[in-house]
């Protein structure tokens, strides 16, 4: 058997063994298990079951990290991205698009990194969009997670909470009117918006303290505080069978393809592509930095693998009945611990697949605001460090990669930021003089991203 693991993946060639590439991989796997209790959680909010969404989450998670493992020989795990995730259930739900679309948006996005991979284009596209742009794709979308994570876990709300009907109404009219203001602080004397602060900080310190698996151990002890305070349900069973009942395979196969092949849903395919990219982007630099992966030009060596895994594993979630998939930073927790070759993705997507059998035990977390939306803030937190990366000494950097943070935050809708900074990008670097740094693929997304205005979709 070692004899047999060390020809497959190359263990000597790369200097390692394969007892450290399975601690490896069960680091990973530790760190980003939370996002068994996140993603189905946060897809209830677009109408998607639980018990089917979490079978989907853990199914999405085992195709891509074994893919990965096998074909790409990366100790990259991949599953369901967080922000494509809330971009679904808040973003596309608003607009009043069901999820059979939106898993046929992430279908189809998969289709085009696929082609896009295969001409090498998508590397193009890569080149054309600016570091500070990219990074402000990040710092908008966690500033969005946080923002769902306080508004779920009760410390921000609406700032019409508690008022009477009588005072939404415009004067005179029988329609409601705009708040004076959006939001205002929550009621900080519910126990449970007490859990959920105490849950933040329990994670921000065993985070602090490099606990392998801090996001997911300071939900469970959140919700066991919160079970034991008589908030939510013990779990009803400790194991279950999958791919029946409650936690059937109901969600594969139910995306529409027809409905998202129209001129008008192009802006929605354009953002879950942007997001997906720029996630895989960002994602396989980062990781490849932490294990020292890269060659001298800061590249990942054979980088259109991964990218292929990227883009199967995107269409696999779409037919499954999950977001948009893709390699997971959590990751660089493995490699840190000497992982160095595929053999840890396959220990990750083993131990993800044993967890189709604990469904049942995580179940109540997903119930458990509380619980999971610390998770959120702690998510946004994480994506924080972009801000550093923005050139705010640049004002025709800034200003685009301004306008994507505050838009994607003060509209609540992440496609909202990310095409309007890319409209904005060249339009600025023009007006500005500066038009001989553009690149081509700058301006092509900038009028593709125009089309998200023209056609009337922003919500």
């Amino acid at each position: 058997m070692a004899a047999m693991l060390n020809r497959f993946f190359a263990l000597e060639r790369h200097r390692t063994t394969a007892r450290v590439e399975v601690i490896g991989g069960i680091t990973t796997f530790v760190t980003m298990a939370y996002i068994i209790v996140v993603n189905p959680a946060i897809l209830a909010f677009a109408g998607m079951p639980t018990g089917p969404a979490t079978v989907a989450t853990i199914l999405a998670a085992v195709f891509g990290s074994a893919m990965m493992g096998f074909y790409a020989n990366r100790p990259i795990a991949v599953a369901p991205y967080m922000g494509e995730n809330a971009f679904v259930a808040f973003g596309l739900t608003a607009m009043g698009i069901a999820w059979p679309q939106a898993l046929g948006a992430v279908f189809v996005s998969g289709v085009l990194f696929l082609l896009l991979t295969m001409t090498g284009i998508r590397a193009w596209m890569a080149n054309a969009v600016s570091t500070s742009m990219k990074h402000s794709f990040a710092a908008g979308i966690g500033l969005f997670m946080a923002l769902i994570g306080l508004y779920e876990a009760g410390i921000v709300t609406s700032f019409v909470t508690g008022l009477a009907p009588q005072a939404l109404l415009a004067p005179g009219a029988s329609t409601l009117r705009a708040p004076d203001v959006p939001l205002k602080l929550g009621n900080l004397r519910d126990p449970q918006v007490g859990l959920a602060i105490l849950g933040f900080v329990l994670i921000v310190a065993l985070q602090h303290r490099r606990v392998k698996g801090a996001i997911l151990l300071g939900m469970a002890a959140t919700g066991a505080l919160g079970l034991a305070l008589g908030f939510g349900t013990l779990p009803q069973h400790l194991m279950a069978l999958p791919f029946v009942g409650d936690y059937s395979l109901s969600l594969a196969f139910q995306l529409d393809i027809p409905g998202v092949l129209t001129l008008s849903f192009l802006p929605v395919l354009l953002t879950l592509f942007l997001m997906g990219f720029l996630d895989t982007l960002g994602t396989l630099v980062a990781v490849g930095a932490a294990g020292d992966l890269l060659d001298g030009r800061g590249n990942l060596p054979e980088v259109e693998r991964p990218m292929l895994v990227d883009a199967v594993s995107c269409m696999f979630s779409g037919l499954i009945g999950t977001t948009t998939t893709g390699a997971y930073i959590e990751s660089a927790t493995g490699i840190r611990e000497g992982a160095r070759t595929g053999l840890a993705a396959v220990t990750t997507a083993v131990l993800f697949a044993a967890s189709l059998f604990f469904i049942p035990l995580v179940e109540p977390l997903q119930r458990l605001r509380f619980a999971y939306a610390p998770a959120l803030v702690a998510v946004g937190l994480a994506m924080m460090g972009s801000f550093r990366q923005i050139d705010f000494e640049d004002l025709t950097e800034a200003a685009p990669a301004f306008a994507t943070i505050v838009m994607m935050v003060f509209t609540y809708n992440i496609a909202n930021g990310l095409t309007a900074g890319l409209v904005l990008y060249p339009l600025v670097k023009i007006a500005a003089g500066k038009g001989r740094e553009l690149r081509a693929g700058s301006v092509v997304l900038g009028l593709l991203c125009a089309v998200y205005y023209v056609f009337g979709l922003p919500h």
